[in-house]
């Protein structure tokens, strides 16, 4: 009996210690980085912690914002690079309170919302065409045709006549082809395959345009990183990932012809001439395959993500005001630190477009900026 008994009661304390431990755990989980799990910023209570989710694309701009924010307010903003696909879907749960995204909502996505949101275009950058052929020394030029055929699988030696052409006096190795692209819901995928559906009819009617697509031929990784690292250990890979990945990893990308004939270098430069458009009110607008002669043609916005109306899940006015505080600070001193990271600073025309939609979010039905 008295066995029984303490047996029975020693079940009972470890049960309550190991459910004690997993809420502990769940309360202390998060944190930035590229967790997939779902984070309730908004009943936590924490007035002075953000949580937002998404764009890989942005992932190294937004490190430093994020940061240097920090230090002057002390406002602790948990951002996980999960890919735009991953953001939206977050915000559409409103798990974190902002998203960030490479492609404006679709129809679907936006019908998935509960609420309108908006998009503030936050950056600017080049979607690059990374290569490993380490004993290639000099930078590569790739023309949309040829570009279009290596990802749908048409092209698979290094040494094709067509990539000859385009690189006269580069001796080119008969090294197999290797594509690398994204595995998850990318706004980087969207950018680069609006390109191709852009420049080549049969990637136009075969693969199309979006954040996710059949690919024809090619290994995925998730996010830029992803991406990045599997060109890195792979040699004869070709894959496209953001400027800023292929620098800090010491990549070799190459030069894209664009509209206009020319062979562009991906720079602050180029990807500022491409970005020299019209916004529309609602900044959903394309960059890529450019009109600017001295574009660069795989140029894309970036932007966060918002409920227009804040009040929700139990969301003080402290709270959201801190968040929309927040974003207009990225859109304008937050933008210096956007050049020193290789991305374009916005342009005065996509700042004045986020400043009219910034304004026009409100709380209870007021406006949060006065």
């Amino acid at each position: 009996m008295y066995t029984r008994k303490f047996k029975s009661l020693l079940t009972a304390s470890i049960a309550v210690a190991i459910l004690g431990s997993v809420t502990l755990l769940s309360c202390n989980s998060g944190g930035s980085g590229t967790g997939t799990g779902k984070a309730d910023s908004t009943s936590n209570g924490d007035e002075n912690t953000v949580m937002g989710a998404g764009s890989t694309f942005d992932n190294p701009l937004f490190s430093k914002m994020f940061s240097e924010y920090n230090k002057l307010n002390g406002l602790k903003v948990n951002y996980q690079s999960i890919g735009s696909g991953g953001g939206i879907l977050q915000l559409t749960n409103k798990t974190v309170d902002f998203g960030a995204s490479d492609a404006p909502l679709n129809g679907k996505q936006d019908s998935g919302m509960t609420a309108p949101a908006v998009h503030i275009p936050v950056t600017a950058g080049a979607v690059v065409i990374s290569y490993n052929l380490p004993e290639v020394k000099d930078t590569l030029k790739l023309t949309p045709e040829i570009l279009a055929e290596i990802f749908l699988g048409k092209i698979t030696k290094w040494n094709d006549a067509k990539i000859a052409k385009a690189n006269a006096g580069i001796k080119l190795p008969a090294t197999g082809i290797i594509v690398a692209h994204r595995s998850d819901g990318s706004g980087t995928t969207n950018i680069f395959t609006t390109y191709l559906g852009k420049v080549n009819e049969e990637w136009n009617t075969k693969v199309g345009k979006g954040s996710s697509v059949n690919w024809p031929v090619g290994l995925g990784g998730k996010g830029n990183e992803g991406v990045a690292g599997s060109i890195k250990q792979t040699p004869g890979a070709i894959g496209y990932v953001e400027l800023a990945y292929a620098i800090q990893n010491n990549m070799a990308y190459a030069k894209m012809q664009n509209k206009a004939g020319n062979f562009i270098t991906p720079s602050i430069a180029s990807v500022t001439a491409a970005a020299n458009i019209t916004i529309p009110a609602d900044t959903k607008v394309s960059l890529t395959n450019t009109e600017a002669a001295d574009g660069y043609p795989i140029s894309g916005l970036s932007w966060v993500l918002l409920y227009k109306e804040q009040k929700y899940n139990n969301r003080t006015l402290d709270k959201t005001t801190k968040i929309v505080k927040l974003v207009w600070w990225m859109t304008h001193e937050g933008q210096q630190f956007s050049a020193a990271l290789n991305y374009a600073p916005l342009s005065p025309a996509a700042v004045t477009a986020g400043e009219t939609i910034l304004k026009s979010i409100t709380y209870d039905g007021k406006p949060i900026l006065q």
